[in-house]
This record gives structure tokens, C-alpha cells and sequence, in this order.
């Protein structure tokens, strides 16, 4: 599975993932490419699955950073960029940088950085971390997803927001004991 996952999904030259492949035809619009898109909590699973290797985590963190930031959202839980085209979906997603068309989960970037710290990118991590805790703190709540301007958005109470976020400062706190322990 990791072999054909590697060799029909990862786009070596662009060093991401395909977002996705249609056995027929394209439902998609002529003209338009998909593969344009980066998908980050699909590329965060892929981590997970030990499907990339640390210089390819590297390179799609970079990636990733350079998206959060020419999208201006938040945080590295950015789901995907660029967003699809405006309409392209029907209901919450038909506007750019809402819901999953490129809004902001908590819940997607609690997990990038959970894997950033298990392959030690233990600096990126900390600093990944930080917009959320502090939209944590400002919003009093775990809400489900941001949208532009850090605006919250859904429930205020999302337990997988509260859960990736403890996991990962459980991590980064494991890694800091571990490290003073050494130095000791």
C-alpha cells in the first residue's frame, strides 16, 4: 500500500501530493487543475503514515508555512491552498476560506504539529503551536474551525481541537523533560 500510495500520489516535482485521481474523467471543470492545491491534512495523514521521509517532511512544512502565509489565515491547520473557486462547492463551502475550502481546523494543525514533534522539528513545532493556543485563550473556547481574519467559527466546545492541541503540548512537554534530563 505505502509503495502505490508513493507512486501514484506523491508528485515528485512538486514535491506534494495529488489530490486526487478519477479512474474515468475529471468531474472537474475543463481548465481547471486540482493539482495546484495542497492539501494539508491530507499531507498530515501521509506523516502520520510514515509516508514521507524527513527531508520530504521538510520540504511540505515549508510548504505549508508559505501557504498559511500568502492565504493570510492563522495558523498551519489551514486545510488546503489555493481554495477551490468560489461556487465551485454548494452551501458553507461555496465561499473561499470556509469550512473545508481552505478554512482553519485546529483539529488538522494539532496533528501536523504532533507529527512535526515526533520527527524532530521540535523549534517548528513551538512555534506552529503558539497562534492556536493563543486563539485558545482569546476565544475561551476549542472552536471548530477559523476563518479569515482568525474569525471562530462552529462549535466552541470541539473536543478534537481541545484533544490534538493537549496531545500536542503532552509532546512538546515529554521533549522538553527529556532534553533538561540529557543536559543534566
Amino acid at each position: 500500500m505505502e509503495t502505490n500510495s508513493r507512486r501514484y500520489l506523491w508528485d515528485h516535482g512538486k514535491q506534494k501530493f495529488i489530490p486526487h485521481i478519477y479512474p474515468d474523467r475529471s468531474p472537474l471543470p475543463a481548465g481547471f487543475d486540482e493539482n495546484t492545491i495542497h492539501y494539508h491534512g491530507g499531507t498530515t495523514i501521509a506523516i502520520e503514515a510514515n509516508l514521507l521521509t524527513h527531508d520530504e517532511i521538510k520540504i511540505v512544512n515549508k510548504q505549508m508555512l508559505q501557504n498559511v502565509q500568502l492565504s493570510g489565515m492563522p495558523s498551519i491547520g489551514l486545510t488546503l491552498y489555493p481554495t477551490y473557486p468560489i461556487n465551485f462547492f454548494k452551501g458553507s463551502m461555496a465561499q473561499h476560506y470556509q469550512y473545508q475550502n481552505g478554512g482553519d481546523w485546529t483539529w488538522f494543525g494539532g496533528r501536523t504539529i504532533q507529527q512535526l514533534v515526533h520527527n524532530g522539528f521540535y523549534q517548528e513545532a513551538y512555534e506552529q503551536l503558539q497562534p492556536m493556543i493563543d486563539r485558545v485563550v482569546k476565544n475561551k473556547g476549542f472552536y471548530e474551525w477559523y476563518g479569515k481574519n482568525n474569525v471562530p467559527s462552529g462549535s466552541g466546545k470541539f473536543k478534537g481541537s481541545a484533544g490534538v492541541l493537549s496531545k500536542a503540548i503532552s509532546l512538546m512537554n515529554q521533549w522538553a523533560k527529556n532534553t533538561v534530563g540529557q543536559q543534566q
